[in-house]
């Protein structure tokens, strides 16, 4: 696989392809980012992520992971001595999960955000940014019916974290395209260059399908959130992944209420396990056909839909792999609680 390829392998949109395709042709040395507001323990939304870093560490990228105690203190996440706490057991989890510590950085927001220098580019992008562009840029981070002046600010300074970490790429789910958007529109104002983006797909809830994985509530539905992450036991996230949504298509109906589905399940074949495994066998009974053994996402998917692997036995095969990707994380979650 090229550099190329690395890079915009499982990506939902790459912002623009003629910037990436040139960042591709000389890779080594370049820096590329993903920032993350430090809450506790990783989940499935900050291991897709963590994926395409890995991708970026292949094709020779530097890594850089911004831990963003002002961002989350902005957000009413807590102290900074609460945040920070949380972010150094974080570092240690993506470590766990299988980043290259000799190739990735960890940065904190605050080691330059609270800099006269990055504090008056701020203000500066305010200045040329309207409270209409910066509300639909912080739809994403919005707390609640009344959006706060800080969470307004929190935008800017992620476009403007992209210059003042030195980077060449963002990477973000795709929740991040308005930020990247508005770094592209913006940074020019104050004297910076935009840089291309890399967008990662949005995992579909993984109990209906409809709408995103959620750690708090199913924003279309409004149920109660089921995410896997770092601290679940074998047999809690074998639990999940057992009561998944899983049709035999990639293409599920509507729901009744007419929102459009998604299959979690092969979401996290295609996202999660291929990309970390180079092949995946699906254990079962020699009365029900023997051991399956897959080279690739397509031929498990086609498999699927044709019958010829029932959804309980994929299910089955992704808890198993699931859980060799977050075993390490989990043993160091429980060292750090130890």
């Amino acid at each position: 696989m090229d550099a190329y390829e690395l890079i915009t392998r499982n990506a939902a949109e790459v912002v623009t392809e003629e910037e990436v395709r040139a960042l591709a042709e000389d890779p080594d040395g370049k820096r590329a980012y993903v920032g993350y507001e430090p809450s506790g323990v990783l989940h499935l939304g900050h291991m897709l992520t963590a994926n395409k870093l890995i991708d970026l560490q292949e094709a020779g990228f530097e890594v850089v992971i911004l831990l963003a105690d002002v961002h989350a203190y902005l957000n009413d996440k807590g102290t900074f001595e609460e945040i920070r706490e949380t972010a150094d057991r974080m570092k240690a989890q993506f470590v766990a999960y299988g980043l290259d510590e000799s190739n990735a950085e960890f940065v904190l927001g605050s080691d330059y955000q609270l800099d006269e220098d990055y504090v008056l580019d701020t203000h500066a992008m305010e200045l040329e940014t309207t409270i209409s562009r910066a509300t639909r840029a912080m739809a994403e981070i919005q707390r609640g019916a009344n959006p706060t002046v800080s969470q307004a600010v929190y935008p800017l300074m992620q476009a403007l974290d992209i210059e003042y970490l030195d980077l060449d790429l963002a990477v973000g789910g795709l929740d991040q395209r308005k930020v990247h958007m508005l770094a592209r529109e913006t940074l020019p104002d104050v004297g910076y260059e935009p840089r291309p983006a890399v967008h990662t797909p949005i995992l579909a809830d993984l109990s209906t399908g409809v709408g995103k994985m959620s750690t708090t509530e199913n924003p279309v539905t409004g149920a109660p959130a089921i995410n896997i992450s770092m601290e679940d036991s074998t047999a809690e996230l074998e639990e999940k992944v057992n009561a998944a949504f899983c049709p035999p298509t990639r293409d599920p109906d509507p729901d009744d209420e007419g929102n459009e589905r998604e299959n979690p399940v092969l979401q996290l074949f295609e996202w999660h396990v291929f990309p970390r495994f180079d092949r995946v066998v699906v254990e079962r009974p020699e009365q029900y056909g023997g051991d399956l053994t897959y080279g690739d996402y397509e031929s498990l998917a086609a498999d699927v839909e044709s019958d010829e692997l029932h959804p309980a036995d994929a299910k089955s095969a992704l808890a198993s792999y699931l859980d060799e990707l977050i075993a390490p994380g989990r043993a160091e979650i429980r060292e750090q609680r130890a």
